[in-house]
Order: C-alpha cells, then structure tokens, then sequence
C-alpha cells in the first residue's frame, strides 16, 4: 500500500486526536490516517496516537505499518494494554494466530476486566484448532484443495526467487500472472468475493483501460492489481485461519444440527423447556441469581425464536420466564429492571387472559414497591390481587403485607385492621408461623394506638406461637418488643392511679364523679390524638405546600429566565434593526450625496454647456460680424471696380472720340 504523504499541519495536537477520531468512527480511514501522521509530528511517540494511526492502517489492509506502530507504542511501556491489544490484533490480521494468542493473555493478565482480550483468546485459540485440527473427519484428494495448497506455495517460493533489481513495468507484468488456482477452493474462501476478484481480472485484459490515469495521477491498472493483490492477501488469510476442510466439516455439522433440529418432535422440545425451567428455578433458590437470570434470558430468546406449533403455550412460558428474570434481578438489587420484568408479565398475562399469571405479576410488583420504599403503590398492587385470592394462606400473605406497609406510612389504624385480617386467616388455615407473623402486626399497630394493653396481651400469644415453631430469634425479638410494652402499659398505670388517688383525697369525689372525670380524661386524650393526626395532616399539607410552592417557584425561576431570554432576543433583534436602519440611513445619505454629486456636476455641466453656447454665439456674431464686413467690403470694392470700369469706359469713349475727331 502507498504511503500516506502527511499534509500541511493545521491546528493542536488534541484538535487533531479529535478529528482523527471522528473520522475513523465515519470510516473515512485515509482522512482519520492523515489527521493523526499530523499529530504524531507535533507530539512524536505518543502512544494513544500510534494506536490509533495503526488502527487506521490495519482498516486500510496495511498490516506491515499497522505491526510497526503498534510496537512503537509499547516501546516505552510494554504494559500500555491497547498497544497490546492492537499488536495481537494485527498478528491475528496477518495469519500469525500463536503470536496473536500470546499478546492476548499478555494484556489479559494486566487488564482482566477487559472482554475484549478474552474474545481475542477465544478466537485465536479458535484459529488455531482450524489451522491445526484433527482432518480425519473429511478425506482430502489430490484433486482441488492439495493442488491448490501446493500451487499456492509454489508461487510463494517463486516470488522469492525473483532478482530485486527488476524493472517496474516487468514487476507488473510478473504480478499480473498469477499463478494457476484451483476455482472451487478459491471460491469457497472469497464467497461473494469471487465475482468481484474475477471482474478485476477482466478489467486487466482490457489494454486501452489499464493505460489510462486517474484524476489522482495513479494508473488504473495499479488500482486494479491493488484489488487483486488485497483479495489475493485475504484469502491466505483465511485460509490459515479456517482451512477448506474445517470449513467443509463444519457445513456438514451445521446440516446435521438443522436437520436433526427439524426432525425434534414438539414434545422433546417442552421437555427441553421444562427441563431448563427446572435448572432456573434450581439455580434461583441456589443462590445464583446471576446464572439464573442468564439461563432465562437465554430460553426466553430460544422460545421467541420458535414457532407456536413447536411451543405449547408459548405466551404463558414467555411471561412465566420474565417473572423469573425479575425474580433473580430482585435477589441481584436491580430493582428497576425486575420492576420492568414484572410489568412485561402483567402485560402478557393480560393480553392473553391468564389468571394466575396476573396474580402472580401483581404479587412480585407489590413485592418490588415495598421494597424500595414505595408502600402506598404497593398497597395499591396488593389490594387488587386480593379477589384473586385462592387459599386462606395467600389472603394470611397478603393482608400481612398490606398491613405492614400502612404501619410504614403511620396509618396504625388501617395496619391493625389488615393485621386481624391476617391472623383471621392464618387461624382458618392453621397455619402456626403466620399466626405468629400477624400476631406481631396487630401488636405492633396496638403500640402505635397506644392501646399498650392489648399490645402486651397479642405479644404473649405471639411468644408462645414461636416457642411453638421452635423460633429462638422471633422469641428474643418479641421478649424485647414485650417488655417495652410492658413499660409503657405500667406507666399508663401509673399515671391513671395517680390522677385517681388525687381524686380520692376529696371526700366529695364519688365513684360516679371519677367514671365522668377518667371519660372525660378519656375524650381528652381521644382528642388530643385527634389533634396529632390533623397536625400530621396540616404538616404533610405544609409538605404538599412546600412542594407546591417550590414547584411554582422553579417554574416561576424557568419563566424569568424564558422572559429574559425573550428580552434578550428582543435587544438584540432591536440592536439588529438599530443597525439595519442605520445601514439604510448610511445607504440613503451616501446615495444623497452621490445624487448631489450628480446634480453637482450636471449643473456644472450645464454651466459649461451654457458657456460653450455663449462662446458659440459670440463666435458666431463674431463670425456674422466679419462676414458682414466682408460682405460690405465685397460690395464696396465690387461698387469700386464698377465706377473704376465706368470710369475706364468714359475715358476710352472720350479717348475714341478725340481720335475721330483728328481723324475727321
């Protein structure tokens, strides 16, 4: 491949990174190659440079320069992992799959994190077991593919043989013989390729076209053996890295594979179903959410991709895996996307009419909004699955959690009634453990009522329901929550004997008195709660308030800054016309007084003209003037020569006369 000649620098090295880069996203590889050559002469040596010109030159097909930059870069640090990683993958280019192999596991170790180095591994151990392979499963004749191999390193040996000092015009005409291929092997490496190697090799026959230039000064008959040279390359290539026979065994098996792929009885393909079903739910409980979610994912792409004879109940096995998917991304912490998995399977489940699969949606999304903190949401999900309640211990599940979530947002009053719910239906069911669960609920919801009494009465059945199920951290947990009730029930006591005995010091208090006096202590305190509720209330409208204003303010800030805006366009639209007209008022002065000017100089020619009329009619007068003169004296003379005649006649008549007169 020709050189690339580096053009006149123009601009910063980063300028130049950038645009290279750019350019190289767009594929424009000459351009990308120029920019950094540029760089590369403002900044000599930089590494990330070198990478990226020898990227660029191994998107181009020259590999020799590619290797060469590639190993400057790891010149001054033999640990930089792109140098690495751009060197193996130029040996790989060139058919070098060991070196390739080693240069891979050289930045695998430095950077393991990094995929690519472990697909560059992949692929040329790959390679290697193509090139390297046990043939014995396809026979080999001396026929095509041999000849070829031996035809291929014949012209090989013969390019080596050739004198250096050939003359240009004999070396093109050496590379355009080329060498006797076998056409079956050749197009089975090139594929499509081959009808376009096969038009070039056309082209060369046509004389009058490979004398011809291009606009760019290169002949069109070295752009063609350019081509033919790079395919030829190609397919070497190729052949290294996957022989004809790998590629011939491989066809075969993937005939195989599709045929017996075919021949799979819909049954033995819901087994298959059932059977990787079986490994997700195993790996789930397992505690290997990660390989679960991956095996899901996979069987979900596997049943989109078959068809619906093949697939008994597709849509329901569909929204049964995502339930599965968003049940591993909840063990995982990704809430959002199990909250995403979870709707897809609503969706289906409603699409299609699926009962339990919308009961089942509903109950992992109420799941998945408990979890992360949204409780009325979840309350909302749950009391709409509640209908589709089956069994008593579903519905002892259910009001639990619905229960739970109003003790969260302080709605004691709606916990404790979902709290007897529960413990309702887990003593319906016989169930010892949710008794104990919603014991505990209703206990709790009593505390936040400060009804300690009954607190203390639901928290000693609850004791004994987890030294029933032989519960020891539910027992320590419950003994604590006791014994706080306790304190909190004693002092009650405490302070109601108190206010009794101080009413018993008077002698006038009867017992009917203190009944009206503990009923009205009674209303006080029901009214002081009453009192704390309208002021949680009155605080979280404050909060709504708040929000409100604070909203009103944002967007009262967005407003002003839109007005400024406005009143800056409008400046400087006024500004624009401010100049606009004062650019029409410049054009109409200048325009003035070019008018002026004009009216200048027509007067003045005028004048002139004027002048010159006079002039003419002076010249003229002057003219008549003379003329008259001369007329005048014409006439003069004329009369003058006529009396000087008269005068001559009279003399010589008077001369005649005289003389007749001597004669008679």
């Amino acid at each position: 491949m020709a050189n690339v000649e580096p053009e006149e620098l123009v601009g910063t090295f980063p300028s130049l990174m950038a645009e290279g880069a750019l350019l190289s996203r767009r594929g424009q590889h000459s351009k990308a190659l120029l920019c950094f050559t540029n760089a590369l002469q403002l900044q000599k040596g930089d590494k990330h440079c070198l990478v990226a010109r020898s990227k660029c030159y191994l998107k181009l097909g020259d590999t020799e320069n590619s290797l060469k930059d590639a190993e400057a870069s790891l010149q001054n640090d033999k640990t930089f992992s792109k140098g690495l990683y751009q060197k193996a993958e130029t040996l790989y280019t060139m058919g070098d799959f060991e070196f390739a192999l080693v240069f891979y596991h050289r930045g695998h170790k430095l950077r393991p994190e990094l995929q690519k180095f472990r697909l560059g591994i992949q692929k040329a151990q790959e390679a290697i077991d193509n090139c390297v392979g046990s043939p014995s499963s396809v026979k080999l004749e001396n026929k095509g593919d041999l000849c070829f191999l031996s035809r291929q390193a014949e012209s090989k040996k013969m390019k080596q043989k050739l004198p250096v000092n050939l003359a240009r015009k004999d070396q093109k005409r050496l590379n355009k013989q080329e060498p006797i291929r076998n056409t079956k092997a050749e197009r089975q490496l090139l594929g499509e390729l081959y009808a376009d190697k096969a038009y070039l090799e056309k082209l060369l026959k046509d004389e009058d076209l490979i004398r011809s230039n291009t606009k760019q000064g290169m002949t069109v008959e070295d752009l063609i053996l350019g081509g033919i040279k790079y395919l030829d390359t190609r397919t070497e290539f190729w052949q290294q890295q996957k022989p004809i026979y790998a590629r011939v065994r491989d066809r075969k098996l993937r005939q195989q594979r599709w045929i017996q792929d075919k021949k799979r009885k819909p049954s033995e393909v819901a087994r298959h179903i059932v059977k990787s079903m079986e490994d997700i739910d195993m790996l789930l409980t397992s505690g290997c959410p990660e390989g679960s979610c991956k095996k899901a994912e996979h069987v979900l792409k596997t049943i989109k991709g078959r068809a619906d004879v093949e697939v008994p109940n597709k849509n329901e096995l569909i929204g049964n895996l995502y339930s599965c998917i968003g049940n591993a991304q909840i063990d995982m912490g990704q809430m959002g996307a199990a909250l995403q998995s979870h709707k897809m399977d609503l969706e289906i489940a409603k699409e299609n009419d699926l009962p339990d699969a919308i009961s089942r949606a509903l109950d992992n999304i109420g799941r998945v909004y408990a979890r992360i903190g949204k409780f009325q949401e979840a309350i909302d999900t749950w009391e709409e699955k509640i209908p589709m309640a089956k069994t008593s211990l579903e519905k002892t599940w259910l009001f639990h959690e619905i229960g739970r979530c109003y003790l969260e947002l302080n709605q004691a009053t709606e916990g404790l009634e979902y709290g007897e719910k529960s413990l309702q239906s887990a003593e319906e069911e016989g169930d010892v453990e949710w008794q104990l669960n919603a014991s505990v609920l209703v206990a709790q919801a009593q505390v936040k009522l400060e009804d300690y009494q009954s607190a203390v009465m639901n928290f000693e059945k609850a004791l004994e329901k987890a030294k029933l199920v032989h519960n020891d951290a539910a027992q320590q947990a419950i003994i604590i929550a006791l014994d706080d009730a306790n304190k909190d029930f004693i002092e009650e006591l405490k302070v109601e004997k108190e206010r009794r005995d101080s009413f018993k010091d008077f002698g006038y208090v009867s017992e009917y008195f203190f009944e009206k006096i503990k009923s009205r202590h009674n209303m006080e305190q029901e009214n002081d709660k009453q009192e704390e509720r309208e002021q949680e209330n009155e605080r979280n409208e404050k909060e709504k308030e708040n929000e409100r204003n604070e909203t009103e303010e944002e967007e009262n800030e967005r407003n002003e800054k839109e007005k400024e805006r406005n009143e800056r366009e409008e400046e400087e639209k006024e500004r624009n016309e401010r100049e606009k007209e004062k650019e029409r008022n410049e054009t109409e002065e200048e325009e003035n007084e070019r008018n002026e000017t004009e009216e200048e100089e027509n007067e003045r020619n005028g004048q002139e003209k004027e002048t010159d009329e006079k002039n003419g009619q002076e010249c003229n007068e002057v003219e008549r003037s003379g003329e008259e003169r001369l007329e005048s004296e014409r006439n003069e003379r004329e009369e003058g020569e006529e009396e000087t005649v008269r005068e001559e006649e009279e003399d010589i008549k008077e001369d005649l006369s005289e003389q007749q007169g001597d004669i008679s």
